[in-house]
């Protein structure tokens, strides 16, 4: 199994109220003779973050973390740069503890291994587009060309081409964010941390950007975190998904695993909203037909295949089991008397899903609109089976 590119360990952050440091240490101590965390937080006047935290980032992966405000999502993603120092436990990058770097070691993690994209831009005003996401390359000492080049590339990937030289104060939101999604690229980083990037713009531009995240992510393969508070957002972008709770992790897993098996009611509560099409995958509806016949096998055994099952149709395969179209009982009969012949009968104008992982609510008009359950396939052609509407139905109604 692959190493993840980053590690958390029993990772704890506690907030003295009163900013004294041997506080937290103390209520950290407590933590671990098992004194009630309410006890603790009274005792010592202090608020605990994070709670004993351990999760893995996959390299090339989107882990999104969600919870409500005050769940510690934020905490987490600051303890990874450390622009929060934990009270305990470690942060591993490639196997290293980044709590054990030297100052100039940390700088140099800062500024080329991770990047963060802020809520609120960030942006500098008196810098244009174009300098804006050169930024970071600049503090690196990178000569200008080649700075701006890379920079230039980076904007056009996120559809700003021939924005450059624009003042930031010109673009909308969506606009500014991109230039930031942009700046972070620009360092080519192995880990991006976006928290709650995309909270502040309108429902469609939001979405825009989603999209473009996705877009980008298929294309340059970066690790993310992604931070938010919306579960739908969560599981659009995430390959994995960790829930917070009062600094707790009460799940991590694919969104498909935690809508199939949420770990607790407040994990059943807290994804109730979800659109399940949007979440779901075709893989996770296909199923394989009874009424299957290889190629060369002849109208004969179709129907009688067809008999056996109890339909009217059956799905044609090669000796490869790659899928070559559906025979109708009708026709396999017409074949058997003559009024037509075998290639002629095999209907191949069927649409076939040919990525699994296609989402449910991008087949659903699909389905609507064809006479027989969808043929899916994989990226070889071999097949794996149809899609009925009834799955398809049933999928809309949880």
């Amino acid at each position: 199994m692959t190493e993840p590119i980053m590690r958390v360990e029993h990772l704890y952050k506690i907030f003295s109220l009163q900013n004294t440091r041997s506080k937290e240490k103390e209520a950290y101590e407590a933590l671990q003779k098992d004194t009630p965390l309410e006890e603790v937080s009274k005792h010592y006047q202090v608020m605990v973050a994070l709670n004993d935290i351990t999760l893995n980032i996959e390299e090339g992966k989107v882990l999104v973390i969600i919870g409500l405000s005050g769940s510690g999502k934020s905490t987490l993603v600051r303890c990874l740069n450390l622009l929060h120092i934990p009270t305990a436990g470690k942060v591993l990058y490639k196997g290293t503890n980044i709590l054990d770097y030297s100052p100039s070691q940390m700088q140099e993690f800062r500024r080329t291994k991770v990047a963060m994209v802020f809520q609120n831009f960030g942006l500098m005003s008196h810098r244009n587009v174009l300098q804006n996401a050169a930024y970071g390359l600049e503090v690196r000492g990178v000569e200008r060309g080649q700075r701006e080049k890379q920079a230039a590339a980076m904007l056009e990937m996120v559809g700003l081409k021939g924005w450059e030289n624009k003042s930031i104060r010109s673009l909308s939101g969506g606009m500014k964010q991109r230039v930031g999604i942009a700046r972070a690229l620009t360092n080519n980083p192995d880990i991006l941390i976006m928290d709650e990037a995309f909270s502040a713009l309108d429902p469609l531009v939001r979405n825009d950007l989603q999209l473009e995240l996705l877009r980008i992510q298929e294309k340059m393969q970066k690790t993310i975190v992604f931070i938010t508070h919306d579960i739908n957002e969560a599981f659009k972008l995430g390959d994995t998904v960790a829930i917070l709770r009062d600094g707790k992790l009460i799940q991590m897993a694919s969104p498909e695993e935690m809508l199939a098996k949420p770990a607790d009611e407040y994990v059943k509560r807290f994804i109730n909203t979800v659109d399940t099409t949007k979440v779901l995958t075709v893989r996770s509806i296909t199923e394989v037909p009874g009424a299957l016949v290889r190629e060369g096998s002849g109208a004969a055994l179709a129907v009688k295949v067809m008999g056996v099952n109890g339909v009217s149709s059956a799905y044609v395969l090669d000796e490869h089991m790659h899928y070559k179209g559906i025979v109708t009982l009708d026709s396999a009969l017409a074949v058997l008397n003559g009024a037509k012949s075998y290639d002629e009968a095999l209907i191949t104008t069927v649409p076939c899903i040919k990525n699994p992982e296609t989402l449910i609510t991008d087949i659903v008009k699909i389905s609507a609109n064809t006479g027989f359950p969808l043929p899916v396939v994989d990226k070889d052609g071999l097949f794996l089976g149809i899609v009925t509407k009834a799955a398809v139905l049933t999928s809309l109604q949880k």
